[in-house]
């Protein structure tokens, strides 16, 4: 291969695995967040799925995906398997509390 094609292929690999690290560490912070919303709503006996809320983030996820030019569906699929992780941590910290 062209050593300066395997340059390029290497730089853009790079950034690749550092935008991947930053996505990580980004959904660990979310988590701790959620986390702690699972906890207060344990608390205060409240349901661990609020249908509304998440309608909300899907619709603004969808318009952030489209300026972003990313596909609003695939974006709505990153979001429907996040919540649904979230809402099997509420109900498990829910059940914990019971």
């Amino acid at each position: 291969m062209d050593p300066a094609v395997t340059a390029e292929l290497t730089r853009l690999r790079e950034s690749i695995d550092n935008i991947d690290a930053a996505v990580v560490h980004m959904l660990a912070e979310r988590f701790k967040c959620t986390q702690q919303v699972g906890v207060l709503k344990a608390e205060h006996d409240l349901p661990p799925a609020d249908p509304a809320r998440e309608a909300r983030q899907i619709t603004r996820l969808r318009e952030l995906a489209g300026s972003a030019k990313l596909d609003p569906a695939f974006a709505e699929k990153l979001l429907n398997f996040i919540i649904a992780e979230v809402i099997r941590h509420h109900e498990t910290i829910a059940d914990g509390a019971r």
